[in-house]
């Protein structure tokens, strides 16, 4: 009986024990559940807190765009309007510079009033005697800028500087891409050019040498390209564009680094066509201030005359010849309006009441090269990347 009683008392404690560990237990895990739910209501309290500013802040948010919105079309409108008064106020100020009296530097033999007639001082056969040397100097060429008539955006394409051009004994257009190169890009017309994706889609013409800066002319099938090598002096390529093959060279007494236009020093020199044939805008040296004209046999490029044009070199950022006659552009070195502020006439005929200031209508920066197409009577022009296409008014000379 002893052993059994031992044992039931055994089992007795055991159970009692075991009862003790899974209440302690229990409490343990209740305690543990109501920690959690307390960390769940915080949880559900802090993430009701943040959605709630979420909210307000999508609000505000949107409240702000709204206004912004609002700011920007208003902006907008506003920039639209002063756009608008810009143009207005462009077109005004073209009319006025084409009423009132233009202001340029010109090459005079001697003044002449608005009734043909010398001053009263001069004696009546001195009278004679200049008109006479005056008359001499007349080509058959008698026209003059009065204005530009009109304005085309062809395209864009290419680098911000290049140079276009059109054959005046033809329909096809040449285009210089960049400063300097080895491959002029070739189109049947101007259509053409504007109706092709980029300028590689053309005909490349491969040159036995590179052409540098933005001075080339191409003339009666034939280019004129100069050519600038270190330590030597500057040549004027004649290429026949027909056969692919040079012609005539010749070497010009300038100085390789010295640049012709202020605001485009990678041009040392700028030839040019006109209804006279062919021509050469230089400067000597560096230390030339103004720009130098030459007159050249398109054949043979023998140079017939050379004359000091006295338009100054700073801030001029092209030219081109018109009738014997060279206008001179400048600007600014934030690029500004263009305008014609200089001209020269070599046949001393232009006088300073001929010579209009003119100003080209603001477009995109400035001009890297202008080109003059005597057939068409239109400048070709090179404007950041844009080509475009000036149509010019013209006026006969006043003794002519």
């Amino acid at each position: 009986m002893k052993p059994l009683f031992i044992l039931l008392i055994s089992t007795a404690w055991t159970l009692i024990g075991a009862q003790y560990y899974y209440q302690g237990l229990m409490d343990y895990l209740e305690n543990r559940l109501l920690a959690i739910e307390d960390r769940m209501q915080l949880w559900h309290e802090q993430f009701h807190r943040h959605h709630t500013e979420m909210l307000d802040f999508k609000k505000l948010a949107a409240e702000a765009m709204n206004g912004l919105r609002n700011d920007y079309s208003m902006m907008y409108k506003n920039l639209e309007g002063a756009s608008v008064q810009v143009d207005r106020v462009e077109r005004e100020m073209d009319y006025v510079e084409s009423q009132t009296s233009p202001r340029a530097c010109t090459n005079r033999v001697n003044k002449v009033v608005e009734q043909e007639a010398w001053g009263p001082v001069e004696r009546e056969e001195e009278e004679e005697e200049d008109w006479e040397v005056l008359h001499s100097r007349v080509s058959d060429c008698a026209e003059i800028i009065s204005g530009i008539r009109s304005v085309k955006i062809l395209k864009r394409v290419g680098s911000s500087k290049g140079m276009w051009t059109r054959d005046p004994r033809s329909s096809k257009v040449y285009i210089f891409n960049g400063t300097s190169g080895d491959t002029l890009h070739q189109f049947n017309s101007v259509r053409d050019f504007s109706r092709s994706l980029e300028v590689m889609s053309s005909g490349n013409v491969k040159l036995p040498s590179e052409w540098n800066g933005l001075g080339s002319a191409v003339y009666n099938g034939y280019l004129y390209y100069i050519k600038k090598e270190a330590n030597a002096d500057v040549q004027v390529v004649k290429y026949d564009l027909l056969r692919g093959s040079v012609t005539e060279t010749a070497m010009f007494p300038v100085e390789s680094q010295a640049s012709l236009y202020s605001l485009n020093p990678e041009t040392v020199a700028d030839l040019a066509a006109d209804d006279e044939g062919l021509w050469l805008l230089y400067t000597p040296s560096d230390s030339e201030p103004n720009i130098s004209l030459a007159k050249m046999d398109a054949a043979t490029l023998d140079i017939e005359q050379i004359w000091d044009t006295r338009c100054p070199r700073e801030n001029a950022e092209a030219a081109f010849v018109v009738c014997g006659t060279v206008y001179v552009v400048y600007n600014t070195r934030l690029a500004s309006r263009s305008r014609i502020q200089c001209v020269f006439d070599v046949n001393d005929i232009v006088i300073s009441e001929e010579a209009p200031l003119i100003y080209f209508p603001r477009r995109y920066g400035a001009h890297a090269s202008l080109k003059y197409n005597p057939e068409e009577r239109q400048l070709y022009g090179w404007d950041d990347g844009y080509q475009i296409i000036y149509r010019l008014t013209m006026k006969r000379k006043l003794l002519v």
